[in-house]
């Protein structure tokens, strides 16, 4: 896709070279790739990614208070159907965009996967100031590719969009947009006043760049791929133990039947033939001791390097009661401490992608005619539920002994249980008239 984008607008991803090979190692990783020496059946980092993001969206629920029926709140109910997938995107690759596409008079989004995209250029902290995508479409025996290149400027966004005709691995020649029936309604370059930065929704993992010291953005595990690849070594050399420590049954020459043929063939991995030596004449059991504790303990050893690199909860990963040493108390509320701020940090990070999404409705919106001028945009609430810092039941608790005792108002309690705006008097007015007795 590099290439392509290269050819058909002269620019370049500005990835680093050493970043791209990190990204692919990521997306190994994850999906399972072989690599020599090493078994990648236990598949950690997607465990570590699929741990996470449920827990993240374990207790969520975001809405639009205040908001009218129309365009945003049809925009929000498209970005929760594709939240999980656009988070394991980010977690996995470092970044995720979503794309608003128009859908009749409402707008979707699209999750759009870190190797999938190619940023032409970024800011001095790591925005896209552009950004090229591809898609690949096939007509008969014909492959085509859609090329768009997005430029954010001042006044707005610049699309720019070109097809061509693939000529084997080569990017042939450039041909009309009417040529196939999903694009006949694009044009060569399209300019959206108003709409913000490259007009996607961009989700970036909290973590600063161990790489190559970049503003890009890595992935969730970046930090432990080194011990991710120990473990994958680990489980190989675990397998061979046991491959190894099968038992055989050492037999002379002489006691194993000929085939058809007058060869001597080994029928049973059990059995192995050894030259008619008179010393060796007979059947010996050989079955050696396993190792397979070693290695075990070695594994939990790893798994725990990569909770504390990760700042997950001990036994995420690992078993908490292989560790050797007993841990104090004080040692395991710190990594519940770190679990808890790193599921709050992405939290955080999908809360910023979500308002940014939401801006992006409101101004496509706004372009093509899509929101009514007297519809209340309404005001994003999202409602992560208690962490492992937080008790929300116990400070509930407190909430109403404080208004039972006349030290606190109910209006202000009811907000900050539904989080509700209470700034002003009509704030408060609307809470006691949604939940308030009238008496």
């Amino acid at each position: 896709m590099q290439t392509y984008l290269e050819q058909a607008f002269g620019k370049s991803d500005v990835t680093s070279a050493k970043m791209r090979a990190a990204l692919r190692e990521w997306l190994d990783l994850y999906y399972g790739a072989p690599r020599p020496g090493e078994d990648p059946a236990p598949r950690l980092a997607a465990l570590i990614v699929a741990k996470l993001c449920r827990t993240v969206f374990a207790e969520y629920d975001a809405r639009l208070d205040g908001a009218t029926q129309g365009l945003l709140p049809r925009g929000l109910d498209a970005l929760n159907a594709v939240r999980k997938t656009a988070l394991q995107y980010a977690l996995i690759g470092g970044e995720c965009l979503l794309k608003p596409v128009l859908c009749g008079e409402t707008l979707d989004f699209v999750p759009i996967r870190r190797d999938c995209y190619a940023p032409l250029a970024r800011d001095a902290h790591g925005r896209l100031l552009a950004v090229g995508t591809m898609e690949c479409h096939t007509r008969g025996s014909t492959r085509y590719a859609l090329l768009e290149r997005r430029t954010a400027g001042d006044d707005g966004l610049m699309i720019e969009t070109r097809l061509f005709e693939l000529n084997g691995q080569a990017l042939g020649r450039c041909v009309p947009l009417s040529t196939l029936e999903c694009c006949a309604d694009l044009v060569p370059q399209l300019f959206l006043p108003g709409v913000p930065g490259v007009g996607l929704a961009v989700l970036r993992t909290p973590l600063a760049n161990c790489v190559d010291g970049s503003t890009d953005a890595v992935s969730i595990y970046a930090p432990a791929v080194g011990l991710l690849h120990a473990l994958g070594r680990c489980e190989e050399q675990l397998n061979t133990e046991f491959a190894n420590g099968a038992s055989r049954v050492f037999a002379s020459e002489d006691l194993l039947r000929p085939d058809a043929r007058g060869n001597r063939a080994l029928r049973d991995d059990l059995f192995v033939g050894l030259p008619d030596d008179p010393a060796n004449v007979g059947v010996t059991v050989y079955s050696p001791a396993l190792r397979e504790q070693s290695y075990l303990a070695r594994k939990q050893d790893l798994l725990r390097g990569c909770e504390s690199l990760l700042g997950l909860r001990r036994g995420i990963l690992s078993e908490t009661e292989a560790e050797a040493q007993p841990r104090t108390a004080t040692e395991i509320a710190a990594t519940a401490v770190d679990y808890d701020l790193t599921i709050r940090d992405l939290q955080a990070m999908w809360e910023s992608a979500a308002r940014e999404a939401l801006a992006l409705c409101g101004a496509l919106g706004s372009l093509y005619g899509l929101t009514d001028p007297d519809a209340a945009p309404g005001v994003l609430t999202i409602d992560w539920g208690d962490g492992v810092l937080y008790d929300r039941s116990r400070v509930w608790a407190e909430q109403r002994e404080l208004v039972a005792d006349g030290l606190l108002r109910p209006e202000l309690a009811l907000a900050w249980y539904y989080d509700l705006p209470h700034e002003t008097e009509a704030d408060l007015r609307r809470i006691r008239e949604r939940f308030m007795p009238k008496d």
